[in-house]
């Protein structure tokens, strides 16, 4: 990944085209966790924290959850500091038993689906009973793994986006609102 600066990263934001605000990410993360609501209840399910874009997503579902639940947090990547995405490589976790469990997997975004699908498969592989995934963006693009999202909350183009949770070059995960790198012109 190129390094950038902090200066870099503002000068980036100021440029970038706002796809979401803040209020429509709100709105599409309190819809998700109403049909989580209604999915999940009395399942006892095991709540996943796919580290580290899922971060902001899963902080924000989390509280709006009615029913009993477990938590826990995986750390895979494709990307580490790069652009491109290579071998799934497992820095941390799974941390909790799944073993005839409901797993509800909550992450940032869907674009090739390679790291969801791996790490859906290494808990259908502990004895997951089921596995659910929810991510705040699903990116419109065509991907390698057919990997299905029972919870999303908005759809993007196929572009450089960033914001809640969401980085660009390790920077912006924290800016409110979802936003796509400003398109060459």
């Amino acid at each position: 990944m190129n390094p950038i600066n902090a200066q870099q990263a503002q000068q980036v934001l100021q440029q970038a085209d706002r796809l979401y605000s803040p209020d429509q990410v709100e709105t599409a993360l309190a819809d998700m966790a109403s049909r989580i609501n209604q999915s999940l209840a009395g399942t006892d399910p095991l709540v996943v924290c796919v580290m580290t874009g899922g971060v902001v997503p899963f902080g924000r579902i989390l509280p709006l959850l009615n029913f009993p639940l477990q938590i826990d947090y995986v750390h895979a990547t494709r990307y580490g500091k790069k652009l491109q995405g290579g071998q799934l490589q497992w820095l941390s976790g799974p941390h909790q038993d799944a073993r005839g469990r409901v797993v509800l997997l909550i992450d940032d975004i869907l674009d090739e689906g390679t790291t969801l699908a791996g790490i859906e498969a290494r808990y259908r592989a502990a004895g997951a009973r089921e596995v659910y995934k929810a991510v705040l963006v699903v990116k419109n693009r065509a991907r390698e793994h057919d990997v299905k999202i029972e919870f999303a909350g908005l759809d993007v183009p196929d572009r450089y986006v960033f914001g809640c949770g969401m980085d660009y070059k390790g920077y912006l995960r924290n800016t409110p609102g979802v936003y796509a790198e400003a398109e060459s012109s």
